[in-house]
């Protein structure tokens, strides 16, 4: 089965390891000398790892009113780089995606910024991955605009992680192959699949350029050069470098755009189910060299495996700054757009795209829902009851108590 397939479905494979028993081995350790400096929202990211999914979160024990069976129920840390999380965040985003896209084609588009520019957008994380979302979006808003007169739908997700979990930002993007024409205000698709390559290459390049050159004049960015000459002498050098862009053909239906897609909109940065080993101080993971293919044109996997010394730096570096939003809307897609309802894409999921998800409340002998009984908090080995439990009588006191 095709890695899409399993994410709309929710089958996995086997998981053998999980990330926060690294965390819990060693990152109390690795905080006595870190090799680089922990930021607020690294320790953040990390604590919500160790208790995703524990009992220091909350347990909602339910209970079967007629069998008397009981099912554990724990509560989630809804953390963005959250192994765990993440799954059900991409299959729950892709269900909500098809019902307000348009019914056409659309394409899936990929932009890379040269890795010369890696220590400056390091040093203003920030502002320049906000350009480069903006930036991109309108590279095909202003192109479909001028040579097709339509208005285009852009969905784009930013992504700081290669492969191997180097710093490689980039943007995957999904488009609307057509759109609504400007002057008729009628659905109209395209037709080819042909690109000028070089030509949104350019665009790509120039706009960028003119916003790392506003941030400077404006005093925004943070740089190492002494002056605007020198400034501009390494805009000219970069000129040259890989300003990719990337289309995969087009694809008809949107369900089918946002399985593919799915993968990259709101997964962790890391999933457990590369992980391949955990020995003593060492964690590898799988990766693909798509340096190094094999006969079948396919990137060659290999394993990465690293010390708690390295992986902590190298997987935290990509942990999002706060309130950054890495999943945006753009064009006719953007939330205070208006989509006449009958150009939404309306087809019924079939047999194979239905979301499946066996809920623990529900009692599969009795064919009943579960009823709630009561939830257990555990921090610092006491526990403790909430609501409607018949152990304490005083169980909301006792609950703010436990969580503040």
């Amino acid at each position: 089965m095709c890695e899409s397939c399993k994410i709309n479905k929710e089958i996995k494979p086997t998981k053998e390891y999980r990330l926060a028993d690294f965390f819990d081995q060693w990152w109390d350790v690795y905080l006595q000398s870190p090799k680089e400096f922990v930021q607020p929202e690294q320790f953040k990211a990390v604590n919500a790892i160790r208790t995703c999914r524990t009992a220091a979160l909350g347990v909602d024990i339910y209970a079967c009113p007629s069998c008397g069976e009981v099912s554990e129920v724990y509560h989630s840390c809804k953390n963005r780089f959250c192994p765990t999380c993440s799954w059900r965040d991409t299959v729950q985003w892709a269900s909500r995606m098809k019902k307000s896209m348009l019914d056409m084609a659309h394409r899936h588009v990929v932009f890379t910024l040269p890795h010369s520019l890696n220590p400056m957008i390091k040093q203003n994380q920030s502002q320049l991955m906000n350009g480069f979302m903006r930036v991109t979006a309108d590279v095909f808003r202003d192109w479909m605009s001028a040579k097709y007169n339509m208005r285009v739908g852009v969905i784009s997700v930013l992504h700081t992680f290669g492969e191997a979990k180097n710093f490689h930002p980039h943007i995957h993007m999904i488009v609307t192959w057509g759109g609504i024409d400007k002057s008729t205000g009628l659905l109209r698709g395209l037709t080819s699949d042909y690109v000028n390559y070089e030509f949104l290459q350019q665009k790509f390049r120039c706009k960028f350029e003119d916003e790392l050159i506003r941030l400077f004049d404006e005093g925004i960015l943070e740089h190492n050069y002494p002056s605007r000459q020198a400034f501009m002498s390494f805009i000219k050098r970069i000129n040259n470098k890989q300003w990719v862009v990337h289309l995969e053909p087009s694809m008809d239906i949107p369900t089918k755009v946002i399985r593919y897609i799915g993968r990259y909109s709101k997964r962790a940065c890391l999933s457990e189910y590369k992980i391949t080993k955990m020995e003593g101080e060492y964690i590898g993971f799988k990766h693909k060299d798509y340096k190094n293919l094999d006969y079948n044109n396919q990137p060659i996997e290999k394993i990465k495996e690293l010390h708690y010394n390295e992986f902590f730096p190298l997987l935290l570096q990509h942990v999002p700054t706060p309130y950054f939003r890495i999943v945006r809307y753009y064009g006719i897609y953007a939330t205070k757009a208006h989509i006449p309802q009958e150009y939404l894409y309306t087809g019924e999921e079939n047999e194979e795209e239905s979301y499946e998800y066996n809920d623990p409340r529900e009692c599969k002998t009795c064919l009943v829902t579960k009823e709630y009984q009561h939830t257990i908090v555990i921090r610092r080995k006491k526990e403790w009851y909430y609501k409607d439990s018949p152990m304490n009588p005083n169980l909301e006191f006792a609950y703010k108590r436990a969580i503040a």
